[in-house]
Formats: C-alpha cells, sequence, structure tokens
C-alpha cells in the first residue's frame, strides 16, 4: 500500500517544471507548493483525493497530502462550500474545487451571501480567505446545461475577487496568489484549456493577480478579451496583419476588478476596440466592459467599441451548431473590417 501511495505521488507535476507545461499541471504545481508551505491549506471538492481530479487538476496530491488536506465530498456543491466558508472563517485557506461552473449555481449560496459579504457585514473582523475553482467553457459537445460561461453571475457580486488565467504561466501565478489572499477569489478556469501547452518558468517573477498583459502589440484597434478567446483573438490579430492591419492583443486574466488602466492606455494609441467574449452579449460581461471604458475615454474614441460574443441561445448539442454559436477569428476580423475597412494606411 505505501508503495502504491508512493508512486501515485510521483505523479505531481514535476517539482523542477520544463519549460513548458500544460495548464492542469500549472495549476497542480501551484496547489503542490502551496499545500507544502502553508498547513492552513487543504483542497476539497468532488472526486478530488482518489481519483485526481476530473480535469487532473489534483492528481497525486492525494497521496502525498492525504486525506485531511484532499477531501473528497459528497455531491452537494453548496455544503462543501458553505464548508470552506466555515473554515476560512477560523483559520484555513480552503481551496474548493466545483466540477464545472455549471455546479457552481448550487454554491451561489455561499459563495455570494457568504463568502463575498461576511468581511463587510462584520466590520473587518472576519476575513474569507477562500479559492473557489470553477471549470467552465464550451467545451466538445456537453450540450446547454455543461456549457455555460457565469462570468456576468459572480462579476456582479461586491466582495469577489475574479482571475481568469489563460496561460499556464498565469495559471500557476494567480493560483498561487489566490491562496494567500484573505478575501475570496474566484479562479474560472477553461475546460479546453487544461490541455493547453505554454511556456513556464517557475522563477520568474509574477505581475500583481489582477493587471492584465498585452499579448500582441498593434497600432490600429485594441482587441480585448480572457480565456479561450484570447487565443483566438491572436489568430485574428494574424489574419488582419495580411491586410496591414495591426492589432493590439489585450488578455484581461483578471475579471473582478478590470485593470482599466491599460485598456485605456492601449485605445488611447489605437482609438478603435473591439471585446471579444464566448458568453451571450446581453448583459455580459463585455458591456460592463465597453461602458466602462466609453465612460472614461469617449473623445479618445473613433467610433464606438464593437463586441463579439456568443449566439443568445442555449448552447447546441449538435457540433455544428455549437461551433457556430460562440465566436472564431473569422467574425473578430469582420467586426474590425467594419470599423477600419480592408486596409489602413
Amino acid at each position: 500500500m505505501t508503495r502504491a501511495r508512493d508512486a501515485d505521488a510521483e505523479m505531481i507535476a514535476p517539482a523542477h517544471p520544463r519549460h513548458e507545461l500544460m495548464v492542469w499541471e500549472a495549476l497542480n504545481l501551484a496547489l503542490d507548493h502551496a499545500l507544502a508551505a502553508d498547513d492552513a491549506v487543504f483542497v476539497l471538492g468532488e472526486d478530488v483525493g482518489l481519483y485526481g481530479g476530473s480535469y487532473r487538476v489534483t492528481q497525486g496530491l492525494y497521496a502525498k497530502y492525504g486525506e485531511w488536506r484532499v477531501r473528497d465530498t459528497p455531491i452537494s456543491e453548496n455544503s462543501f462550500t458553505g464548508l470552506g466558508v466555515g473554515a476560512a472563517l477560523v483559520g484555513g485557506r480552503p481551496v474548493v474545487e466545483i466540477t464545472t461552473v455549471n455546479f457552481a449555481l448550487l454554491a451561489l449560496d455561499a459563495i455570494i451571501n457568504l463568502a463575498a459579504k461576511i468581511r463587510y457585514m462584520s466590520g473587518g473582523q472576519f476575513r474569507v480567505p477562500l479559492v473557489v475553482r470553477m471549470a467552465g467553457g464550451v467545451a466538445k459537445q456537453l450540450a446547454a446545461q455543461h456549457s455555460q460561461r457565469l462570468e456576468h453571475t459572480v462579476m456582479n457580486v461586491p466582495g469577489l475577487r475574479i482571475v481568469a488565467p489563460a496561460t499556464p504561466q498565469d495559471a500557476y501565478w494567480q493560483l498561487t496568489q489566490a491562496v494567500r489572499e484573505d478575501d475570496p477569489v474566484i479562479v474560472l478556469e477553461h475546460e479546453l484549456l487544461y490541455f493547453k501547452k505554454g511556456p513556464f518558468d517557475i522563477h520568474a517573477a509574477a505581475p500583481p493577480m489582477h493587471s492584465a498583459a498585452v499579448r500582441r502589440v498593434g497600432a490600429h484597434v485594441t482587441l480585448i478579451a480572457w480565456q479561450r478567446m484570447v487565443d483566438v483573438c491572436l489568430q485574428a490579430a494574424d489574419l488582419l496583419a495580411q491586410d496591414d492591419i495591426y492589432a493590439e492583443v489585450i488578455d484581461l486574466r483578471s475579471l473582478r476588478p478590470i485593470d482599466l488602466p491599460l485598456l485605456v492606455e492601449s485605445i488611447k494609441k489605437t482609438h478603435r476596440g473591439v471585446v471579444v467574449e464566448e458568453d451571450c452579449k446581453f448583459a455580459g460581461a463585455g458591456a460592463e466592459i465597453v461602458a466602462a471604458l466609453q465612460e472614461t475615454i469617449f473623445f479618445e474614441l473613433d467610433g464606438p467599441i464593437l463586441r463579439v460574443a456568443a449566439a443568445d441561445v442555449p448552447t447546441p448539442y449538435n457540433g455544428a451548431l455549437e461551433a457556430a454559436s460562440i465566436p472564431d477569428a473569422a467574425a473578430v476580423v469582420h467586426a474590425v473590417r467594419r470599423m477600419v475597412g480592408p486596409r489602413e494606411e
């Protein structure tokens, strides 16, 4: 039995990682380091222990740290998220995994009514160092009830911080930072990014948890996105460059707070903006970003900031319809060409 547990523990992402990691490996490494550094940190959720997590993020941690610190829970999201809130109030630093953001609807009472409000309602006497990880987004034919994006739901809640890493490096940095925070942090992860491989440097200095990042420099239009839509915008920027339209691509990294100063700086240079989101347009995260920008720098704009978003329908199960319901690079290119024409001198 001991030999088997030791073998399982070796499945954790390497302590001296390669120059490239997958997103799940980076998250796994962040949890490993957090558990090792602070006995108050523990992980709980469905299938996080013996199974190693639905997306491998907790793989090997149960064998290394034991069942008290990597705790399998019943299928009861509100109950175990509420347990996390209580543990945070008495000195723990729980990391709750909700297998899919769709199930987070069952945990919103604990997240919104408890975690987000206790510090304010107690006059700062109690803090809630709680991390809630949620996997969401449109994956591959999981149908409407398993393909939701709930940014708009949690963004509207004062007291919550929200990060949305799109790269392995950011996944490691932002989860590490979230565990150290004394406020509740929602870590939004995208199901199609877990096996995305990218550059990773364990020794690199992390930027602030809520800062945005310029992924590509451009002069003619600013593309603003997060999670998987960052890659879509980078693809669109490649296509636009063929027509001498050079797009600046910004990865928000954080949805509450939003790094408005960086967005303002970029749009003051390009004078045009497009917000690209995988969620539906109506009352979505993009609406808040556009409103904030147009209130701040209206007179710097050559035209209204546009939104490219999903169709206003429940996500179809059919593969072709599912693909047609969410933005792709062609949709972004079309929006940009509406603004600047086929060529910008």
